[in-house]
């Protein structure tokens, strides 16, 4: 009966599964003043010795002011804004199961200098390799680029806890074996 019941409960990701629950500014947003700070939010708990973030602007030109500073689900970038364009929020972390997340938020700063077209926007090609996970933080000011990375909208789960389908199916089975115990009790 269990395996019958659990076949009937959708598959959800792992709940120990970090992932972007969102960010300011918003991937995919044009902003024409630029913020003072990047804000990264996650579905849970980020660990500041597993996690890395980078911010690039146009021409590969790191833009972020100081190191992150985290504040449990939420990391806090400041930012230092270059010439008008596309910026990269790179994020790396790891789950507290392990599993590594990675991704990236995208956002254009329309106000600044126009920058050069014949300038190659950051590719995988062209980007430093990503450390692994684990690796600390670089020193403050300093960035990197982000090696390949998932967007934000395609990160590696849904962040759909599995928590309540556990409950859900353990009071299904104790349900079933209260039914089989009364039902044994009472043929006896």
């Amino acid at each position: 009966m269990a395996l019958g019941v659990s076949l009937l409960l959708p598959a959800t990701p792992a709940a120990a599964h970090n992932s972007l629950t969102g960010s300011d500014p918003a991937d995919g947003a044009r902003v024409a003043a630029a913020p003072a700070r990047i804000e990264l939010r996650f579905l849970s708990r980020v660990d500041p010795a597993t996690t890395k973030i980078t911010v690039v602007g146009p021409d590969n030109v790191p833009a972020a002011g100081a190191a992150p500073r985290f504040a449990g689900s939420r990391v806090a970038v400041p930012f230092k804004p270059g010439k008008a364009g596309l910026y990269i929020v790179g994020y790396q972390l790891s789950s507290s199961d392990g599993h590594p997340v990675k991704g990236e938020v995208r956002f254009t700063l329309t106000t600044g200098t126009p920058a050069d077209p014949a300038s190659p926007s950051p590719s995988p090609s062209s980007a430093a390799p990503s450390p692994s996970v684990g690796t600390a933080l670089p020193p403050t000011g300093a960035a990197t680029t982000a090696g390949p990375a998932v967007p934000a909208a395609r990160s590696d789960d849904d962040g759909t806890p599995v928590w309540p389908w556990l409950v859900v199916a353990g009071l299904v089975v104790a349900g079933l074996g209260a039914a089989l115990l009364r039902r044994r009790a009472t043929r006896s």
